[in-house]
């Protein structure tokens, strides 16, 4: 067995009818996703795969890799919210082309979101200990919890890590291009 197959990937729920989310908590959640071969680690809320709501912390370290994905067979809707930390959402074409792109922080206008079914879709955290809540419709069943499409390796793969640093580096590209127009554009309206 390999490290990532004994590491877990998720915590179970607290065993109460009123469980509290601490600090104590997501600081041991945010710890062990430190020690995770992965760079992330979920707690769960809700108590069992079956719920008809799917409740989850999910800390999270620079360098983790989500899948693109949507969750369109069968329909599920997700919200995020980013507790601490900070986040970016990353929108994809059905042909994996980046459409979009959101810097979630908490404190900030754009603290979370809320995602369509049949949106194609990752999320790359930007700071370390970055910790966020999610809410999906459930049951969970691993075998379909997730679409992955063809043009995104799957985790673990070994052309996973280049994708995700190439990802990063086109958005990067992306922002220092919009940051140049952006200034080009204020020193234009100033000359006049």
């Amino acid at each position: 067995m390999t490290e990532e197959q004994s590491f877990p990937v998720a915590l179970d729920a607290p065993d109460a009818d009123v469980a509290p989310m601490t600090l104590k908590m997501v600081g041991q959640l945010l710890a062990m996703s430190r020690e995770s071969p992965r760079l992330r680690m979920l707690q769960k809320i809700h108590k069992s795969h079956d719920s008809g709501v799917q409740r989850m912390f999910n800390a999270l370290q620079p360098g983790t890799y989500i899948m693109p994905h949507r969750h369109l067979h069968p329909r599920k809707e997700e919200t995020v919210m980013v507790v601490a930390g900070s986040l970016l959402f990353v929108e994809f074409s059905d042909q994996g082309v980046v459409t979009n792109t959101l810097l979630l922080q908490p404190g900030t206008e754009n603290f979370g979101v809320d995602v369509a079914p049949h949106v194609y879709h990752t999320y790359i955290p930007l700071k370390p200990d970055t910790l966020m809540f999610e809410i999906k419709d459930g049951p969970y069943s691993a075998t379909d919890d997730k679409d992955v499409p063809g043009w995104a390796p799957r985790e673990g793969a070994p052309e996973a890590e280049p994708y995700l640093l190439n990802l990063i580096k086109d958005l990067a590209e992306r922002a220092n291009t919009a940051a140049e127009e952006a200034k080009a554009a204020e020193a234009a309206g100033t000359a006049e």
